[in-house]
């Protein structure tokens, strides 16, 4: 197998892998997957609205996955622009939804 093979795998695996992860967190309300939910406490996490919570992480992770799924189609093709596209949105997506999910309160329940 040769390299070019493994890594068109690794991108493979990983969008399912992230696919499978965002199906989790967004249908199954598996918020516990969350970082930093998950090590809230209870209190804390009573103030935040779970549903919506799960609803955009899953929604970013899946994403994610997408545009794993599009490097490895750009390996497949031995596109070089495709992958290093897809490793910048990868990276700016992932900035963008954290910046996001932190700011303005979004996820607070409304009294």
């Amino acid at each position: 197998m040769s390299l070019l093979e493994v890594i068109t795998l690794i991108h493979l695996a990983t969008g399912l892998f992230l696919a499978f992860i965002a199906y989790l967190i967004k249908y199954k309300q598996w918020s516990w997957l969350i970082a930093g939910y998950n090590t809230a406490s209870k209190e804390e996490r009573e103030k935040y609205d779970t549903s919506a919570l799960c609803a955009v992480v899953g929604n970013l992770i899946f994403i994610l996955g997408g545009v794993c799924f599009i490097g490895a189609l750009g390996e497949v093709l031995k596109i070089d622009w495709l992958i290093t596209f897809c490793w910048i949105i990868f990276t700016l997506t992932t900035l963008v939804g954290i910046v996001y999910m932190n700011t303005g309160g979004r996820f607070k329940k409304v009294k």
